[in-house]
């Protein structure tokens, strides 16, 4: 299989490029970074889009500006890169006849993940107001009686409610491809990533993950700073996981149903809080314990934690990468380049 793919210059796009050869298949790379697989362009731009595109089975859109950011300054960036160049690739794949994508999703969607009140069930909080995060008051509480939530798995039909700008790209991401893939009778795989960390992320970057954020001061001899209070839960999925997770999803393209798109789960399914995270990565690492800062983003959530069993159930993926051992690699990996806010994932 040939097999277009996006950002194939990126952290997460050059492990998918590594398992697709080893795989057997042949990756057609198109980054605003060389790599010597195929074309050095924007995913915007239409002409190299449709250049890329020709004599190609499917295409693994990774290409995104990702993070959280800067607030809301980056906005126009933000949907530029992401919603544009999706809809700039979507229409050269109808114009091409490319009828797969899967589509490098983000748990983003979700906003806050599940939660549920003993006396209400299963409820959907608010965003966090600035009052309560200044004051420390990190746990969103039901919002029909101010009770503590426990919080859970969240599953591919729980209600979308991106909390950001990124978060909202991402979204649009999906609505796009589906329309696509109603118009065109093709066929979509949405992998709702959780937070993906490994070897070649990038550092020192506010567009990079908190993983990249630990492991970067680290690197430089500083404490990891964690915000809040360190208890809010995530799901770390590495890196390798995630691009064997592309690969069954390509694979599997044509056995689902056309003109559809699928939504799926991609973490470990095993949720622990970013203040274990950078211990354990400080401890592997050998560098100085994390500091507890009670900074926060207004943008983030505090849980979101994945249930992945669609994934499964239906393909017959899981993660195998546990979290000791990934996290003891990642102590000791190659970081990548600091990365800019261009459409390279």
């Amino acid at each position: 299989m040939r097999v277009l793919v996006t950002g194939g210059a990126g952290f997460i796009g050059s492990h998918v490029v590594s398992v697709l050869e080893a795989a057997g298949h042949e990756p057609v790379v198109l980054d605003t970074a060389p790599t010597g697989k195929g074309i050095v362009a924007d995913v915007r731009d239409g002409k190299a889009v449709g250049r890329a595109l020709k004599g190609v089975d499917a295409v693994c859109h990774q290409a995104a500006m990702v993070g959280l950011g800067k607030g809301f300054t980056d906005a126009a960036a933000y949907v530029s890169c992401n919603d544009l160049g999706t809809a700039v690739l979507l229409e050269a794949m109808a114009e091409a006849g490319v009828h797969g994508l899967v589509l490098a999703g983000s748990m983003v969607v979700y906003g806050e993940g599940r939660y549920s009140c003993p006396l209400h069930g299963l409820v959907r909080p608010g965003p966090r107001s600035v009052r309560d995060l200044d004051s420390g008051r990190f746990e969103p509480p039901c919002p029909r009686c101010g009770a503590a939530l426990e919080p859970g798995l969240v599953g591919e039909d729980a209600p979308v409610d991106p909390r950001n700008v990124y978060a909202t790209t991402k979204l649009a991401q999906e609505h796009l491809a589906a329309a696509w893939a109603r118009a065109t009778g093709g066929r979509v795989l949405s992998l709702r990533y959780h937070n993906v960390y490994g070897d070649g992320m990038p550092r020192d970057t506010p567009y990079a993950g908190v993983a990249s954020f630990f492991r970067s001061a680290l690197e430089r001899g500083e404490a990891p700073r964690v915000f809040e209070d360190g208890a809010q839960r995530r799901d770390f999925v590495h890196v390798d996981d995630v691009a064997a997770a592309n690969l069954v999803a390509l694979e599997a393209l044509g056995e689902r149903p056309a003109g559809q798109l699928h939504s799926y789960n991609t973490g470990s399914g095993s949720p622990h809080t970013v203040g274990e995270m950078a211990c354990r990565l400080a401890e592997a690492f050998g560098g100085p314990e994390p500091v507890v800062t009670g900074e926060y983003r207004l943008g983030d959530v505090r849980h979101i934690t994945a249930s992945s069993e669609r994934f499964l159930r239906d393909l017959g993926w899981r993660a195998q990468v546990g979290f000791a051992e990934g996290m003891t690699r990642f102590a000791k990996a190659e970081l990548g380049a600091s990365s800019a806010p261009v459409p390279a994932r």
